[in-house]
C-alpha cells in the first residue's frame, strides 16, 4: 500500500478541508463566546453542500467566491421577503426557490447548494439578521478557509477568478 497515494488522495483531501471548515463553524455557532449570542448561529445545512464545492472542484465556476457569497445572500433574500410578505405554503415556497434560482442563474451567481436556502428561511420564519449570521459571516468564512486550505496547503489556485 502506498501511503503517500493515500495520504494525496483527492477525495481524502476535499474531507479534510471541508471538515475543518464546518468544525470551525460549528465551534462559532456552539461553543464560542458567541454562541449564545445573536451573533453565534455561523452555521446552516447549505453550507455543507457549499465545501463540497469548495474543497472538491475548486476550478468550478460555481466554487468561486463571487458565486458562494452572493448566490447565498441572493437566495436568502429572495427567502426572507417571501416570509415577511406572503404566508408560508406549498405555492410560496416553490415560487421563492424559483425565483431565487432565476436570478442566480440572470446575475451569473450560481451557487447550486444555495438554491435551498429559500426554503431554510421560510419553514423557519427567519428574520433580515439572518443575512448577517450566518449567511455572510459563514460564507466569508468558508471562502477564507477555501483559500487557506487550497493555496497554502495544498498548493494550487483558489479561487481562480474573482469576477
Amino acid at each position: 500500500m502506498n501511503i503517500k497515494k493515500l495520504i494525496c488522495w483527492p477525495p481524502l483531501l476535499a474531507a479534510i478541508g471541508a471538515g475543518v471548515t464546518i468544525t470551525i463553524l460549528g465551534y462559532i455557532t456552539y461553543e464560542s463566546f458567541l454562541s449564545d449570542t445573536n451573533y453565534g448561529l455561523w452555521l446552516i445545512a447549505s453550507f455543507g453542500s457549499t465545501v463540497v464545492v469548495v474543497f472538491g472542484y475548486p476550478n468550478n465556476e460555481f466554487a468561486q467566491p463571487k458565486n458562494i457569497f452572493f448566490g447565498h445572500l441572493l437566495t436568502t433574500f429572495v427567502g426572507i421577503i417571501f416570509v415577511t410578505f406572503f404566508e408560508v405554503s406549498f405555492l410560496t415556497i416553490g415560487l421563492a426557490v424559483g425565483i431565487g434560482i432565476m436570478l442566480m442563474i440572470a446575475l451569473k451567481i450560481t451557487h447550486p447548494p444555495a438554491g435551498g436556502n429559500s426554503i431554510a428561511v421560510m419553514l423557519g420564519g427567519i428574520s433580515f439578521q439572518f443575512l448577517v449570521f450566518p449567511i455572510m459571516a459563514g460564507a466569508i468564512t468558508i471562502i477564507i478557509g477555501g483559500i487557506i486550505y487550497n493555496n497554502l496547503i495544498l498548493k494550487r489556485k483558489y479561487p481562480v477568478s474573482w469576477k
